[in-house]
């Protein structure tokens, strides 16, 4: 007498994914980081790079982090952030102070 097993109710549903609630919400916040870190890293560029560049590396590691669509534009917005600290580096260096000096 061999004794066999018959799958029960549940063994035939088909899995369940659960997904948050607010996944839409967060993939959306996610592209919206990305965004504002390639648009502070630009800006930050041409006017106050000591405190937009690191809020655009801040912001652009938030988005990488959340899973962001727009990854690309999250790791643009990264290198415009460190590129604006080494424009700062460097204008420190030349001209001994954090602020822009364009005449002679």
């Amino acid at each position: 007498m061999a004794l066999t097993s018959t799958p029960g109710p549940r063994a035939t549903r088909a899995p369940r994914t659960t997904q948050a609630p607010h996944a839409p919400r967060a993939s959306r916040e996610a592209d919206g980081l990305a965004v504002a870190s390639f648009v502070l890293g630009l800006l930050g560029l041409l006017v106050m790079n000591i405190l937009l560049g690191p809020a655009a590396i801040v912001m652009a590691c938030l988005a990488l982090a959340r899973s962001t669509a727009r990854r690309g534009r999250a790791l643009l917005g990264l290198a415009l952030g460190v590129a604006d600290l080494v424009v700062l580096a460097v204008l420190v260096t030349v001209n001994g102070t954090v602020s822009w000096s364009f005449g002679g």
